[in-house]
């Protein structure tokens, strides 16, 4: 049969933002240290002083390598993870760290799919494809 465990985070959600950071960082991705923009330094001071610094953190960076830079491939160490912001989304109740330069929304084509989709009188719809 089939186990499962239940599901513990890298972190305490009490720790400083900065400490859960590094713990992802290191931990998941194999970094040696963490450097901070003034920006992401303000911006975890002013998630401090809301008072919502116990949230969880969701990290957003390239998918293309486990580091921040997406040139890097394979399993990389010891290297430094840039963060430059930190953003909150307190309706959703995270923190994210936005790590190196990265495009957040992907492209949206100049035609929305949806102007495609179409149903006729006895209920086909077409355009989905």
């Amino acid at each position: 049969g089939r186990t499962s465990t239940p599901f513990k985070p890298l972190y305490d959600l009490q720790q400083p933002v900065a400490k859960k950071i590094e713990i992802i960082a290191k931990q998941t991705y194999g970094a040696g240290q963490i450097e901070y923009s003034k920006k992401a330094e303000s911006d975890i001071k002013r998630i401090n002083d809301l008072g919502l610094s116990h949230l969880p953190i969701c990290m957003a960076k390239t998918q293309k390598s486990l580091s921040d830079n997406p040139a890097v491939i394979g399993a990389p160490k010891d290297y430094v993870f840039y963060v430059r912001e930190v953003e909150l989304a307190a309706g959703a109740g995270f923190i994210i760290p936005i790590a190196g330069d990265m495009m957040r929304m992907p492209g949206l084509p100049a035609e929305p799919s949806a102007e495609r989709i179409d149903i006729d009188d006895q209920g086909n719809i077409t355009g989905l494809f």
